[in-house]
């Protein structure tokens, strides 16, 4: 069964850090661009970052660029998002996925995503 599981989210203060992580079983994300993505109560789904499965290149959201950082992992079958400098607003449920085709911008935008994992809440707050 091809399932994408997130993990790693909860309660942190405002500077805090957390690492999420994304781990993949049914299938290989060794051949899979992967995006992280967010949505906060209210507010439309938005692409936090992206990875690409050929070359490792990554993308940000400008407002995570600097804070937040995604790696993989293909030995284990994970993909991660390091977490720091948290704030207030990136209070959301994050999302991992996977993309067969895009890895950039398109990536970000959400443009051809095929499996998602059910999410895993974030809380910034003092």
């Amino acid at each position: 069964q091809v399932q994408l599981v997130e993990s790693g989210g909860g309660l942190v203060q405002p500077g805090g850090s957390l690492r999420l992580s994304c781990a993949a079983s049914g299938f290989t994300l060794d051949y899979y661009n992967i995006g992280w993505f967010r949505q906060a109560p209210g507010k439309e789904r938005e692409g936090v970052s992206c990875i690409s499965s050929s070359d490792g290149s990554t993308y940000y959201a400008d407002s995570v660029k600097g804070r937040f950082t995604i790696s993989r992992d293909n030995a284990k079958n994970t993909v991660y998002l390091q977490m720091n400098s948290l704030k207030p607003e990136d209070t959301a449920v994050y999302y991992c996925a996977t993309n067969p085709r895009y890895s950039g911008r398109y990536c970000l935008l959400g443009y051809g995503m095929d499996y998602w994992g059910k999410g895993t809440l974030v809380t910034v707050s003092s």
